[in-house]
């Protein structure tokens, strides 16, 4: 593979802002001339760590540089002799690491560490030598990636080196930044690797490192990660959009023009601003490509709007919706509704005369300093702990600058079954690119990945004890376990009373958390003789089993298959059915018209034939929409037994405005008398509907 297709740095003339890090490398290339000199005097900073301090200092302009020298000095005097493959004195390596996280506003103590990130590992320093010379900070986040560093990257290794890696962040995620750093500049020198080897590299970074950069907001080491990978992982696709932005570095670019426009109005109205053209990079540009065809000028970069105030960035908007043609699709507040990474500012586009759509994004310069670096730039997070909080290594300390899905994940991390369990469901995770929040009814929040449900959310505030959940109020209505949340919805959780409910198997098809799925799988291994089962009464309005268990009158095409009917469309004879293998190789029929039916083809659920018995009897599950008065239930039930049907279960749940919605999953001795009992029901005084669930 050529040097070009390994590295999208090869063609500045296809990014302008690619002479930032041209002077990054021929930065590094000065580090590792500095580096063969050895240390200098104790009187002055040493030449090879002069452009970390150059970059700290930009960041921290107080900084007390004498520690950086001292971690400089022993990392130095530690890794002499040590050389990497491409040749270089191995103390190139975590020089490098540290000018990166320089470059991005680390503090002083992340970067101490980040140059000794290797001698525990790699030399004959000790942890209690780094405690003794530079504290128990340094002396944790060293000691954190150590861990990281000590673990196989075999591929039958993965699962649990990211496991271990999963941890070691949430007990300091300086201790990811560095990881990350690290992984950037071995990917940037990848080219002396055999080719399989880098692909197996460049895999697991865009598996797992670069989704762990994306939510932890680290954007600027994100974008230049998943480059690095397009071109060895997509070589000719990546060599297109390499042509595609050098023919377009040799055309008139509409976007500058248009940015001396936006400064032109921000100027005219009174508001300070600095007004940049950010040009894409190339994944973005390739998935531009991918989706709006042929791109023109203003396609290749986006204007970005850099202000003082929150208030600012409004005042901003105003203007440019004023002053230009607003396209009003494009428009995002992530400052009213920030992004589960931190991340912050206004996203819109604006059409000119000329017939150019422009995107915009508007934010403070401290959104943007976050926005670039993430969690990297706010600092030391246990700066208000106690001075003795890090002496402990085992013992994990509390984030206040968290995220919320670190703490999902770690959460659930304990109770993975299995590696192979907690990789599907790592993957998973970090593959989710939106979060939503719902509102609790007693007043706090969760987070929940976009597409979760009611189950999700359960779980979430409950723990365990959603395995007796019976429904869900969402906004107010009553609603099933399965429905998906929206955000900013508010849920309220409904508990039996009863100690020994547990969920039904289809709450595997509609929880999308990590900690639901595991939680639910183990209690169904934990009660076989109970996982196929309605385990209460009021399991009901969710989860009805059907054909009495499974083996009544509905039939699959697959010899000893468990067969249950779906709670979500209750069939019955003679309704046209689908069937559908499952989790546990049980089968699940829904009728034929039944949204899950699409839902489980699109995610490529083995199909099976199903038929139904040549008995008549069938289990459904009806709802009645009534006004409240006195004696209802008694009338309903006894107008459902005159028609010779059997109650199994029934649910009442409170008044709402009067109204009063009843469940009832009934046993019936011929399908053909299901519409003659429907109408029965209706026939009750102040009963206004009655449908199947």
């Amino acid at each position: 593979m050529s040097a070009e297709a390994t590295n999208p740095e090869a063609h500045p003339e296809a990014r302008p802002e690619l002479r930032r890090r041209g002077r990054t490398r021929l930065d590094l290339r000065r580090l590792g001339r500095a580096a063969l000199l050895g240390p200098t005097s104790r009187d002055r900073l040493p030449d090879a760590i002069g452009h970390v301090a150059e970059a700290h200092r930009a960041h921290h302009p107080d900084a007390d540089l004498s520690i950086l020298r001292r971690a400089y000095l022993l990392a130095e005097t530690s890794h002499r002799g040590q050389m990497r493959k491409s040749g270089e004195p191995y103390i190139t390596h975590p020089l490098a690491v540290t000018l990166i996280l320089a470059e991005l506003g680390a503090e002083t103590t992340t970067l101490t560490a980040s140059l000794l990130h290797d001698t525990v590992e790699d030399t004959d320093v000790t942890l209690d030598q780094v405690r003794a010379e530079f504290g128990d900070e340094v002396c944790f986040i060293v000691d954190g990636v150590t861990k990281v560093e000590k673990i196989d990257y075999g591929a039958a290794a993965e699962p649990e080196t990211f496991r271990k890696m999963l941890v070691a962040t949430g007990n300091d995620v300086r201790v990811m930044s560095i990881k990350l750093a690290d992984r950037l500049h071995n990917m940037r020198t990848l080219g002396v690797m055999r080719p399989e080897k880098q692909a197996r590299i460049a895999k697991v970074t865009r598996d797992v490192l670069i989704p762990l950069a994306e939510r932890l907001g680290v954007q600027a080491l994100k974008t230049e990660l998943e480059d690095l990978v397009f071109a060895i992982l997509h070589p000719e696709e990546y060599e297109s959009t390499r042509a595609l932005i050098a023919a377009h570095a040799g055309e008139r670019d509409p976007l500058p023009a248009i940015a001396d426009s936006v400064r032109g109005v921000l100027r005219e109205a009174g508001i300070g601003a600095e007004v940049q053209v950010r040009p894409r990079h190339f994944v973005s540009v390739h998935r531009i490509a991918r989706t709006r065809g042929e791109l023109r000028g203003s396609d290749f970069g986006r204007i970005l709007v850099l202000v003082g105030e929150n208030a600012d960035c409004y005042a901003v908007l105003g203007e440019l919706h004023t002053c230009f043609t607003p396209v009003v699709s494009e428009f995002k507040d992530f400052i009213a509704s920030p992004k589960f990474n931190l991340y912050q500012s206004l996203h819109t586009a604006v059409a000119t005369p000329e017939g150019y759509v422009a995107e915009v994004i508007v934010r403070t310069r401290q959104m943007h300093r976050v926005a670039e670096a993430g969690v990297v730039a706010l600092g030391n997070p246990y700066a208000t702990a106690t001075p003795d909080a890090a002496t402990d290594p085992d013992e994990e300390r509390v984030d206040p600058t968290r995220p919320g899905w670190l703490s999902r994940l770690l959460d659930w991390q304990q109770s993975a079954p299995d590696p192979d369990t907690f990789w599907t469901v790592l993957r998973a995770e970090l593959a989710q690119d939106r979060e939503i929040t719902v509102f609790r009814a007693d007043g706090g929040t969760l987070g929940l990945p976009a597409g979760a449900s009611c189950i999700d959310a359960a779980y979430a505030q409950h723990g365990a004890e959603a395995h007796g959940c019976i429904g869900a109020r969402v906004n107010g209505r009553l609603t099933s376990l399965s429905s998906p949340l929206s955000d900013g919805d508010t849920v309220q959780l409904l508990l039996a009373q009863d100690a020994s409910s547990g969920p039904a198997a289809e709450w595997l098809d509609h929880a999308r958390t990590p900690a639901a799925r595991i939680a639910i799988s183990s209690w169904l291994e934990a009660h076989p003789d109970r996982a196929m089962a309605t385990t209460s009464a009021a399991r009901a309005p969710l989860s009805v089993v059907g054909a009495r268990g499974g083996g009544g009158n509905a039939v699959a095409d697959l010899p000893d298959a468990t067969v249950r009917l779906a709670g979500c469309c209750t069939p019955v004879p003679p309704d046209a059915v689908a069937g559908f293998l499952v989790r546990g190789g049980a089968v699940t029929v829904h009728r034929i018209h039944c949204a899950a039916v699409a839902q489980m083809r699109a995610v490529g659920r083995t199909s099976v034939a199903v038929h139904w018995r040549a008995t008549a009897d069938c289990r459904v599950t009806l709802r009645a929409e009534s006004f409240g008065r006195p004696h209802l239930l008694a009338d309903l039930t006894e107008a459902i037994a005159r028609e010779g049907v059997e109650v199994v279960s029934a649910t009442v749940e409170p008044p709402v405005e009067q109204r009063v919605r009843h469940s009832y999953t009934l046993q019936l001795p011929d399908a053909a008398g299901l519409p003659a009992l429907m109408r029965a029901m209706r026939d009750v005084p102040g009963v206004y509907d009655v449908s199947r669930v």
